[in-house]
């Protein structure tokens, strides 16, 4: 699978700077042939999607992590246009609670889970415990540092029980997130989502490229993957992520549950119905 060149291994190390945010080498076409090709994946996620939530046996959880302005919400609308809204829901993980806050860091976390027949998205999720937390030093290191071990344990959790997981970091870069910034300023319709305080995380880029290389190679396991995915070019992410996202539903090799005995007496019951009613 040619996709699998974003997958960070689950043995060794890499550098975030290895990684191009403008990179498109996978796809052989122009933005708008990336568009069209978007749209066929969501045909082919939309069907896949229905007949995981109408089997009831697989679980899927699509993990998103990025900057601000990284793309999450696009990527949501735009890769899953169309499911079935019955299986498929999305997790948004904000400042914890109180209640929240008295409970394990996962608890919040382990409730949002996929259940049979269910896609999750995780918008944020639980490594902002390994990352705002560690910029902003909210925990000391030797809590947030063996976090790691916790999260590769819950995960493998949640694999052992059913859950297939993917994980996606939308990698921009700084000049990007600024022009992305600066549209929204000037958009009335999208002033609403900027914050004065996403530009005092923006300066503490450097801490966050850090804590999320090490959060990348620490929990990159081989039951749950993180993919590096570019971000600056919103068509190529969107396709790229559909693409693996396909692939995933594809190896999961569903089928329609068996039909209700005696199928073809319902189909002459039917027909007969259909036609007396079409008389009267």
């Amino acid at each position: 699978m040619k996709e699998e060149k974003y997958r960070v291994p689950d043995k060794g190390k890499i550098s975030l700077k290895d990684y191009d945010p403008n990179d498109a080498s996978l796809f052989d076409g122009n933005k708008s042939d990336g568009k069209e090709a978007l749209l066929k994946l969501n045909k082919d996620i939309e069907f896949l999607q229905e007949k995981m939530y109408a089997e009831g046996k697989h679980r899927l959880l699509v993990i998103l992590q990025a900057m601000d302005t990284g793309g999450k919400d696009g990527t949501i609308r735009a890769v899953f246009e169309g499911v079935n809204p019955q299986g498929v829901r999305v997790a948004a993980f904000k400042t914890p609670s109180p209640l929240e806050l008295a409970h394990d860091y996962l608890w919040r976390v382990h409730a949002q889970a996929p259940g049979k027949g269910e896609i999750v998205i995780f918008n944020r999720s639980h490594y902002e415990d390994v990352l705002v937390v560690r910029v902003h030093n909210l925990v000391p290191e030797e809590v947030w540092s063996r976090r790691y071990r916790h999260i590769n344990e819950f995960e493998r959790l949640l694999v052992d029980e059913g859950t297939t997981i993917l994980k996606f970091f939308l990698n921009v870069d700084l000049k990007e997130q600024a022009e992305r910034f600066l549209a929204r300023v000037e958009d009335p319709t999208k002033q609403w989502k900027f914050n004065p305080g996403d530009l005092d995380e923006r300066e503490r880029w450097s801490d966050y490229m850090k804590a999320y290389e090490d959060m990348l190679n620490k929990t990159s396991t081989e039951w749950a993957p993180w993919y590096v995915i570019p971000g600056n070019k919103k068509w190529y992410r969107n396709w790229l992520i559909a693409s693996i996202l396909r692939k995933a539903l594809e190896d999961m090799k569903m089928e329609y549950p068996a039909p209700a005995p005696d199928m073809e007496t319902y189909h002459k019951r039917l027909l007969e119905m259909t036609l007396s009613n079409k008389d009267k």
